[in-house]
């Protein structure tokens, strides 16, 4: 067994302070808002400014499933570009220091100006057209994306040779990462409010678009104004087919693959926020409040019962898995996960009433509250368990390729997120669903088909991607103890 580290770094000093996991957790936040803006709205942009109907819609779901898979091929190209550059040599400001921190800068601000990108409506007059425009954003898109995605997670592996440091970072970023995807189901009211349209129209569209990339720039400019990487590694290139080898021999990476692959559904609620508000409720007040809501600003509500648990289970995931484990604390939440989504389905099919706005937001809120508990290890979970792997493919094989192995990681988010979105779509269209149907005419299949993919579905998945976790063993004693004194006897870049 090879051992890179050589001499001891003081084990009584803290590398991650408080104040740098806040602000790498805010440089996370910054991404998500961008990511959670096209996850959301990019669907009901193109139902309702660009009027697809359900057929098109359908159309529309094959189109961003394979535009997103032929950009998925960027991610063990730019994991591999990670991997191999040599900033070592280069005089860098420390806002730019680092092998993360530089693709990072160079990325985020044309991952804002495509976000803007997507939601300028362009009056085709050809199907062929529109469909070959879907198409080409959405691969841009996601190349940009990943360009800013691999490096900004795979700090987290360079910033601490701690693993508990490592874990209340990954805890921060996880909770800022969850706000962060639904951040736009508050910009989007407050810019239809500031410009006074009840509905959202390519203006609003527009704007929107325009804050969520302005601020993305700058929370990602605190992250790298207050991240500083400590853990060094040399250059290494690694052929395309090699990366795939990785993967193959990797045990814990294919495992964290597996795990975002076969629960892809469970970002469904994001992708369908816009589709099951608007066949939830017609324009509303919410109780107890004068905040009116309609049209695509109705996702709003959906937050309201989403936010209570899904916070509670995303601060205290970390608590837990530092308790018990990882592993144990996934399954346990996935458990949980398969029979509230079922439990909650059926208390919606038995309790919701589309004529009563007061009761349905209620009971939604109910449904809400019982199921989203079950999302807090699936952002944190990979996390961690990336970072644990990094450090024994180092501690095993002397190489560190972090670079490669979050390739790999944004290249199993990437293709979950194609798969759920295609599903999400398509499971709108076959419900009959049209951006411009009136409330009073939205069929009980449809809303009921609509709500199946937005809670059940991601229950079911949960409960998939408890399989391969069943393999994972980096969380054992008496291997966190060799990872524990492998990186006690590491040299740090001071």
């Amino acid at each position: 067994m090879k051992q890179a580290a050589k001499t001891a770094a003081p084990a009584q000093k803290k590398t991650l302070t408080m104040s740098k996991m806040a602000g790498y957790g805010i440089g996370i936040f910054g991404i998500q808002m961008m990511i959670g803006m096209i996850n959301t709205y990019q669907v009901q942009f193109y139902s309702s400014s660009f009027g697809l109907s359900d057929k098109q819609l359908i159309v529309c779901a094959v189109i961003i499933l394979v535009a997103k898979i032929i950009s998925s091929v960027a991610d063990p190209i730019i994991g591999n570009i990670i991997d191999s550059a040599d900033f070592s040599k280069k005089k860098l400001s420390p806002l730019f220091a680092g092998k993360m921190k530089p693709f990072v800068a160079l990325s985020v601000l044309p991952l804002a100006l495509m976000t803007f990108v997507m939601f300028i409506f362009i009056p085709f007059k050809s199907d062929l057209l529109r469909y070959v425009y879907i198409t080409v954003t959405t691969v841009l898109w996601n190349i940009f994306m990943s360009f800013a995605d691999i490096p900004s997670q795979g700090m987290l592996a360079v910033l601490s040779p701690s693993a508990d440091e490592r874990n209340a970072a990954a805890g921060i970023s996880n909770m800022l990462k969850s706000i962060g995807l639904v951040a736009c189901n508050a910009v989007v009211p407050v810019t239809c409010m500031l410009t006074g349209n009840a509905n959202i129209g390519n203006t609003e569209y527009m704007i929107a678009a325009g804050i969520i990339g302005l601020g993305g720039v700058l929370f990602v400019s605190i992250m790298l104004g207050s991240s500083r990487e400590v853990i060094k590694s040399q250059p290494q290139k690694m052929s395309f087919k090699s990366m795939f080898v990785e993967m193959k021999e990797n045990k814990p990476l294919l495992i964290i693959f597996l795990i975002n692959m076969l629960g892809f559904g469970r970002n469904l609620a994001v992708t369908l926020g816009v589709q099951a508000a608007t066949v939830l409720f017609q324009p509303f007040t919410i109780p107890g409040t004068s905040i009116e809501l309609s049209g695509e600003n109705l996702p709003m509500i959906l937050g309201l019962g989403a936010m209570v648990t899904s916070t509670l289970s995303i601060v205290t995931i970390p608590m837990v898995s530092k308790k018990i484990g990882v592993k144990k604390s996934f399954l346990i939440y996935g458990v949980y996960g398969v029979i509230s989504s079922v439990a909650g389905y059926f208390v919606y099919l038995f309790m919701f009433d589309a004529e009563n706005s007061g009761k349905s937001f209620w009971v939604v809120f109910a449904v809400q509250f019982i199921t989203n508990f079950m999302f807090g290890p699936h952002g944190f979970a990979p996390m961690v368990m990336l970072t644990d792997a990094v450090d024994y493919k180092e501690m095993t094989t002397g190489k560190r390729n972090e670079g490669t192995q979050y390739a790999v990681l944004s290249l199993s988010i990437k293709l979950a997120n194609a798969f759920s979105v295609a599903t999400g779509v398509l499971m709108v269209g076959l419900a009959g669903y049209d951006a411009t149907t009136p409330f009073a005419q939205v069929l009980p299949f449809t809303r009921n088909l609509i709500m199946a993919a937005y809670w059940l579905v991601p229950g079911i998945c949960v409960g998939l991607s408890m399989i391969p976790m069943l393999f994972y063993k980096l969380d054992r004693p008496e291997i966190k103890k060799q990872l524990a004194d492998f990186n006690a006897r590491r040299v740090l870049d001071e």
